[in-house]
């Protein structure tokens, strides 16, 4: 199963390599973003032994998903500094 979770791993990094080489526009990063939370998803589940962890692990496990989520959408703090081109100064 280890060498089955690490090939994703290889064919998700051959893959954002791929996506690094072609010009989607803004959707570059989303797709990035995409293939980035898919690898870290399958390290923590199966390299971190989540998936065959205690309920508790999998509440601080997911709270870390849902803390990154926030960070991402609901607080953007990136957008509101005024240094990012057509945005708030």
């Amino acid at each position: 199963m280890y060498y089955k979770v690490f090939g994703a791993l290889i064919i998700g990094t051959i893959l954002t390599v791929a996506a690094a080489k072609v010009d989607m526009g803004p959707l570059n990063n989303v797709v990035m973003l995409l293939i980035a939370c898919t690898k870290a998803t399958l390290v923590i589940l199966f390299f971190m032994h989540v998936r065959w962890s205690s309920r508790l692990t999998w509440v601080v496990a997911m709270s870390g998903f849902f803390w990154l989520l926030l960070l991402f959408t609901v607080i953007g703090d990136y957008i509101s500094r005024g240094w990012v081109p057509g945005t708030l100064r």
